[in-house]
């Protein structure tokens, strides 16, 4: 049974639903972790008459087009699926966020007419680490430039020219580009483009006096596209077809690093959820997230895949590996990250998020995925925590060295690889228990070695 495509006409028969008329945000990127947390936040804050603004997207890549957008409205359902502080949640909603998508190729003109709005006070962006770069061949023209720094840049000019150099006029701008600093990284990128494009001195002064580039951190697993027998379940449920549906998991987390009252103004959204966090630095929630949830991951993952687990929910099923990984985190890797700045219960309590997210039934994170880059993430994320344990207690890791044995023996067997332990970690002590693990894991196999 054929059903109708989602539009205005059946999204306001979902009761009290607010449609925002005033567009406050640009944000670059039309992908699924844009939709699934910052539209997800601003369009909560809408329906509670607490923001009331919507996003104007900018489609920059060249593939694909908009016709989906604009053959709904530009509206799409987000369904949230999992466990959250220990409740099921399964619910679905239509997000009304976003007013319209443009093509930055087509429609330059339209884009460079935001840059003149009075109600435009936010910049999001997600265009990947590929699209965090220096095209030396961008202008400020009637043409589109090819980067997204170059794209910013132009509009920002543009905003300088129009407003007269107006230090009130400044935007937010918020990166949300899964790299260290992205704020920084971003400011550097526009001023060091401004400089090659010998652009006046007082645009310069006051791009950087007038717009807050903040650093931020986003956490929240958005699967991509719906599989087809997964999309004909929903189609049915909610008796609407829908091809901009996408689902998530209930944890989320935005931190935004600033302390300009300006800013924290323009982002009113924010006062709606906890789960949106703006402070002065946001180092914090980046080494829980790296140490806790990454780490946990690598140090887990060759021990899932020896063990012939596919997937994380279903080595989080196995009693054996779930006790070792509730022992890793808790016993071993949570006390590492505690410092000035994070507490016991702050460390406690992610931990606990974080096995909670790995449990999630409706998310199927494949642990071949994960292993990716395997060397370079074992050593950014892991070696702090391996070093410090040991520093701090005379017996060695025992979580810790049974997964990096698990590690090597990997890397042996998969890549031909040999990982040379002191390379990772200085400690002898823990040197020692790695090569006892390798060698119970090739005489016993790692799911005997679990149960150890």
């Amino acid at each position: 049974m054929s059903t109708s495509v989602l539009n205005k006409t059946i999204a306001k028969k979902e009761a009290g639903l607010i449609i925002p008329t005033t567009e406050k945000v640009i944000q670059f990127g039309t992908g699924v972790l844009l939709r699934g947390l910052p539209d997800y936040f601003i369009h909560r804050a809408n329906q509670q008459n607490i923001f009331n603004g919507s996003v104007v997207v900018i489609k920059s890549t060249s593939t694909g087009g908009v016709d989906e957008f604009t053959d709904q409205d530009a509206l799409f359902t987000h369904c949230v699926r999992g466990v959250y502080n220990g409740k099921n949640i399964d619910e679905c909603f239509i997000n009304s966020s976003i007013s319209r998508v443009i093509v930055a190729k087509a429609a330059w003109n339209q884009i460079l007419d935001l840059a003149k709005s009075v109600d435009i006070e936010i910049i999001i962006s997600n265009t990947t680490e590929a699209g965090m770069i220096l095209d030396l061949k961008d202008t400020i023209s009637n043409d589109a430039p090819n980067s997204f720094p170059g794209k910013l840049l132009a509009l920002l000019f543009e905003r300088w020219k129009h407003f007269n150099g107006d230090i009130n006029k400044g935007w937010v701008i918020l990166p949300t580009e899964l790299i260290p600093d992205n704020g920084i990284l971003l400011k550097s990128l526009v001023n060091q483009l401004a400089s090659i494009l010998d652009l006046p001195a007082e645009f310069i002064t006051w791009m950087n006096r007038a717009n807050d580039f903040c650093n931020t951190l986003v956490d929240r697993i958005v699967p991509g596209k719906v599989s087809e027998g997964e999309m004909q379940k929903f189609q049915t449920q909610l008796g609407y077809t829908d091809n901009l549906l996408i689902t998530s998991e209930p944890f989320a987390l935005w931190a935004i690093e600033s302390n300009n009252a300006s800013t924290i103004e323009k982002l009113s959204f924010a006062k709606i959820d906890d789960r949106i966090v703006i402070a002065a630095s946001i180092v914090k929630f980046r080494e829980l997230k790296l140490r806790l949830l990454n780490g946990t991951h690598t140090f887990t993952c060759a021990m899932a895949i020896l063990s012939g687990f596919e997937t994380v929910i279903e080595a989080m099923r196995d009693p054996s590996f779930n006790q070792c990984i509730q022992s890793l985190i808790h016993e071993e890797l949570a006390p590492c990250v505690v410092n000035d700045a994070i507490t016991k219960d702050e460390s406690t309590q992610f931990s606990n998020k974080v096995l909670e997210r790995f449990s999630n039934p409706y998310i199927e994170h494949k642990w071949i995925s994960i292993s990716l880059n395997f060397e370079e993430k074992m050593k950014m994320r892991n070696s702090y925590l391996m070093e410090t344990y040991a520093q701090n207690h005379t017996e060695p890791a025992k979580y810790m060295s049974m997964g990096f044995a698990a590690f090597c023996v990997y890397m042996e067997q998969a890549h031909q690889k040999a990982i040379l332990v002191e390379d990772y970690c200085k400690d002898s002590t823990f040197a020692a228990a790695v090569h006892h693990w390798i060698d119970a894991i090739k005489e016993k196999g790692m799911k005997n070695t679990l149960t150890v």
